[in-house]
């Protein structure tokens, strides 16, 4: 029987502590922070990359990355990050990780 209401999660959420080990254990993962520009202004992960997932060119800046690195990403909460991660499983990005909790939980 088909379920067509379940849809293939491609990417992993991470625990703070988990995506903080993950940083100091991949010193080339990406780290993305995918909230507004204000926001990441006011604080943020430290070497993290900031592409707003509400910027109209977010699509075209993700598209530039490349697909075999692995990617960090959060932002506030936890919810715009994990749209930002299934975006980019859905394109090709295999080792995509999303902060749960977001920044608040860092």
């Amino acid at each position: 029987m088909f379920n067509f209401f379940k849809t293939k999660k491609n990417y992993e959420n991470l625990s703070s502590t988990a995506f903080k080990a993950m940083i100091s254990e991949n010193p080339t993962a990406v780290i993305i922070d995918v909230r507004t520009a204000l926001e990441f202004k006011q604080g943020s992960i430290p070497k993290a990359i900031n592409i707003d997932l509400m910027d109209v060119n977010f699509s075209q800046k993700i598209a530039q990355l490349s697909k075999d690195k692995t990617y960090l990403v959060y932002c506030r909460s936890g919810n715009r990050s994990g749209s930002a991660c299934k975006y980019m499983g859905d394109n090709g990005f295999e080792q995509v990780y999303n902060l749960s909790g977001g920044i608040m939980s860092y």
